[in-house]
């Protein structure tokens, strides 16, 4: 599995998400992991080595602080399943996001350690 080929496409499964994580602790790779579920939902249990919560409901507030980032480095969307993670990377992409990744499935598909706060 090729780390920079990871970074490059349109979506990543939770294996895939899980390796991304594991080489970005050794400083072998570079982006961000923003969680767009609520925050109660966040509270619940998030994925370790989230560094944003953006939630959905908030959108408009927090929309163009992303599509800029997406333009300094790769922005790994994940949420609960996987579909409003889909629905905002479409907006922003509209918008003039540039390297915006779908977390496919979400959570619900992660098999690995989860945050409780």
């Amino acid at each position: 599995m090729q780390i920079e080929t990871l970074l490059e496409g349109e979506a990543v499964d939770s294996m895939e998400l899980e390796a991304l994580l594991e080489a970005r602790k050794k400083k072998e790779a570079d982006f961000m992991l923003v969680d767009v579920r609520e925050v109660f939902e966040y509270e619940q249990g998030h994925l370790p080595g989230v560094d944003l919560l953006r939630p959905t409901s908030t959108f408009s507030d927090w929309a163009a602080e992303l599509i800029e980032m997406s333009r300094q480095k790769p922005v790994i969307l994940t949420c609960r399943t996987g579909n409003r993670t889909g629905q905002v990377q479409r907006i922003l992409l509209q918008n003039g996001a540039e390297k915006l990744i779908d977390h496919r499935g979400g959570i619900m598909t992660w098999q690995g350690e989860v945050v409780r706060d």
